[in-house]
This record gives structure tokens, sequence and C-alpha cells, in this order.
């Protein structure tokens, strides 16, 4: 179980800094992209959020949205679904990850980047929590029924600086409860899988 839960994890995090593949599969439509991109998020979210997703293998805006939301679509150059949505304030530290991926960095060098980034202040991490949601599935997903079959989900709430001392959370990874993930990072969050 914890396994399948850091698999997915590492999945969420890199997919939120991935760059677009050059050669990609067939691209779903905006609204097929809209659609899947927003399905980890709440009803009420869902319709308001900006969503970024693919045209000719790059990560482009395809609706500009109303509330506090960012959805990055699935990426149809990469095998089954992912699809991740964040805070705006979140935006700076996941479009700098995906800058360092898409310049051939992996992933010690992208967290050694943007730690020494954010600590120059010309990397701005949000202060207070801000929530992630995303879903994921090694099936594709179906936009006849709006779901990728055996999608799991993740809840992400990034608490910068976090420890286990601050806030009562175990850092041990757990499937049946919350627990911290890089606790003392500016990137500090709450894992809650569903």
């Amino acid at each position: 179980m914890i396994q399948r839960i850091l698999a997915t994890v590492a999945l969420t995090l890199a997919a939120v800094s991935i760059p677009s593949a050059s050669a990609c599969a067939q691209e779903p439509s905006a609204d097929q992209q809209i659609a899947n991109a927003t399905s980890p998020l709440p009803d009420n979210l869902s319709a308001g959020a900006t969503v970024l997703g693919y045209r000719g293998g790059e990560l482009v805006t395809l609706r500009e949205g109303s509330n506090v939301m960012i959805c990055l679509a699935d990426n149809p150059a990469q095998e089954g679904f992912h699809a991740a949505c964040y805070h705006k304030d979140l935006e700076p530290f996941m479009a700098r990850g995906r800058e360092l991926r898409a310049a051939g960095h992996e992933a010690p060098a992208i967290e050694a980047a943007r730690l020494a980034e954010i600590e120059a202040g010309t990397l701005l991490m949000p202060t207070e929590p801000r929530a992630l949601y995303s879903q994921s599935s090694r099936q594709e997903f179906d936009a006849a029924t709006g779901a990728a079959p055996n999608a799991r989900g993740l809840y992400v709430i990034y608490v910068p600086y976090a420890t286990e001392e601050s806030t009562g959370i175990s850092a041990k990874p757990a499937g049946d409860r919350p627990w911290l993930m890089y606790p003392g990072k500016p990137w500090a969050h709450v894992m809650i899988s569903k």
C-alpha cells in the first residue's frame, strides 16, 4: 500500500513539473482536456479553474479561470492518466520545476535549485497552507464517461516548513491516515490518499 502511495506521489510531483513531450499521441480536444484536467476538483471549484493542456505537444493555457485553482491536463504523450490541480500561489514553484526539467535537470538538481531560489527570495512560495488535488490511473481517461477507470485520488496540503513537531502529523508514510512529506522544506505537505 505504501509503495503504491509513494508511486502516486512521485507521479503527481513529476507530472506538475514535466515539460511537454515533443512527439505526442493524439491530443484530445480542448473540451476533453478541460474535463480531464478538472476531474480531481470538487464541483464548486472546477468550473472556475484555469486549465493548462496540450496543443502540438506544447503546454498552453486552454482556459483562463475565475478562481484560485490551476489544473494541468493529462499529458497525451505519457501512458495512463494523471491530472493535477493546485492553488495559483503554487504556480511559480510548479512552473520553475517544469522549466528545470525541460532544461534536462532531474529531481535532486530541481529540488536544490528551487530551494536555493526560495531561500534567495527569487522564487516565491506561499507562507500559508495551499491545496493540490490529483487523480492517477494506469488506464487512459474516458471522454465518454468523464473519468479514468480505477483512478486514485490524492489530496495534498502544502504547509511550508511544517514538521512533525509543528503539526503533530507523522512523517512516516501511511495509506490509512494523513502523513507529512518533505518535513522542514518550503514544500512540506500533508499527504491524504483516497
